[in-house]
């Protein structure tokens, strides 16, 4: 199936507005799902369940957001993801900017990565196979 990156960010769109029960213009490319959209944990579990329909692919959680890394002590250190636990972040989440993130890898800051543009973005990577 191929679609254009405007095709997908507007199928994640309307996802994300029915599972988060938010507002048309305030799920735009840059907003963060969990601190502008709202989302919880058990939110997840809808919004993937939601996108392998739409998409038609399957859509494993740690591939999308690997939580288990935070409990690595050797990938985070006093609050701060460390050297190895950035690299491994990115080897997972090749769909995740983490321009902003590298100045300050504060562990408290990691949902923040976790964005519309990346959910499109790794849509994108999982359609292209």
């Amino acid at each position: 199936m191929s679609m254009s990156r405007e095709e997908i960010f507007n199928i994640v769109k309307e996802n994300l507005i029915d599972a988060l029960g938010v507002d048309d213009d305030e799920v735009t490319g840059e907003a963060t799902i969990m601190g502008d959209l709202g989302a919880e944990s058990i939110d997840f579990l809808d919004i993937i369940f939601r996108l392998e329909k739409a998409f038609d692919i399957k859509v494993p959680r740690e591939e999308l957001y690997p939580d288990n890394l935070l409990n690595n002590e050797t990938l985070v250190k006093d609050g701060k993801v460390t050297e190895a636990g950035l690299a491994e972040l990115k080897s997972k989440m090749p769909h995740v900017d983490f321009a902003d993130f590298e100045s300050d890898p504060d562990i408290n800051k990691i949902s923040d990565l976790f964005t519309v543009n990346s959910i499109v973005s790794f849509v994108e990577n999982k359609l292209k196979g």
